[in-house]
């Protein structure tokens, strides 16, 4: 008798457990899964941003480098021409761009690609710009006037890296206007060494430039007009991501969303830079002397 209750009471222990389990299998199978937290930081902590070698990209890249390495991100830089890291950022090798110039620009890979993007909004507060320029001792006005005077700059125009959309953007500019010169590829650092050897012999030079960018306030310069509009009117600059970084970085999605920065503030970081400090000490630099409006952007 004594060993029946025995297995009895074993055989009631072993059937509560079993419908214990089966309630919390069920439990587990049914229950819903919480929401993404933009609040919270991912569990994702690597981040890849391609950047052009452009004097902007170069300094925003870093500053956020330096400032998600802060909350334990592991970030890296990785520098491409525009089509190459279009196409990395569309397959997910890289996370985010920085200076995605829309409309014209880069409106063509925006088009191409949009459907695995998200476009994170404009960070530049002022209007971004680009054309052909000139010092402002050149004795010019206009892009119409280029033909009349290609001696006097060699029939030749100083540009950046071929895949960039200014460079495009030249190209139509030479058919539209019926130009008899040659676009010269090359690469920001390059155009910006022909300029500054023209410039100190106060020579004249005809480059691809933009705006913003440093070299406006270390040189004298000017746009060369455009009545024709082949350049378009002023751009914005956008933060673009892969879609599937966004859904795994909420919280990094919404900091940089978050991210403003006007003409002197950018001026600020490239000055630095220029001013012989490697890109990510003068981040850091930078960072410290701009805390309060770090901090909008990370809460």
């Amino acid at each position: 008798m004594n060993l029946f209750k025995k297995q009895w009471k074993r055989g009631l222990v072993y059937a509560m457990v079993a419908i214990l389990t089966v309630g919390t299998v069920a439990g587990c199978g049914t229950s819903t899964p919480p929401k993404e937290d933009a609040t919270k930081p991912s569990t994702n902590k690597t981040v890849n941003i391609g950047y052009v070698n452009w004097a902007e990209d170069v300094a925003v890249s870093n500053v956020w480098k330096v400032l998600l390495e802060e909350k334990g991100y592991q970030v890296n830089l990785k520098t491409l021409e525009v089509a190459p890291l279009f196409v990395g950022l569309n397959k997910g090798d890289l996370d985010v761009f920085m200076d995605a110039w829309l409309p014209v620009t880069h409106q063509t890979y925006w088009d191409q690609y949009k459907d695995k993007l998200d476009d994170y909004g404009v960070w530049y507060k002022s209007e971004a710009k680009m054309g052909l320029v000139v010092p402002k001792y050149v004795d010019l006005k206009s892009i119409e006037e280029l033909n009349a005077k290609k001696d006097l700059f060699g029939a030749k125009i100083t540009g950046i890296d071929p895949g960039a959309g200014l460079m495009k953007a030249t190209a139509k500019t030479v058919d539209t206007y019926g130009l008899n010169y040659e676009v010269v590829q090359s690469s920001e650092a390059a155009m910006l060494t022909a300029l500054k050897k023209a410039y100190d012999d106060k020579k004249p030079i005809v480059i691809t430039g933009w705006s913003p960018h440093w070299m406006f306030a270390k040189y004298d310069l000017k746009y060369l007009e455009d009545p024709k509009n082949v350049y378009g009117s002023a751009e914005q600059i956008h933060t673009l991501a892969n879609k599937e970084f966004t859904l795994k970085n909420p919280e990094v999605a919404k900091m940089l969303k978050a991210f403003k920065l006007d003409d002197k503030q950018i001026g600020d970081i490239e000055s630095l830079i220029t001013g012989g400090m490697t890109p990510e000490a003068a981040s850091k630099k930078w960072i410290t002397d701009n805390k309060a409006l770090v901090d909008t952007w990370m809460k």
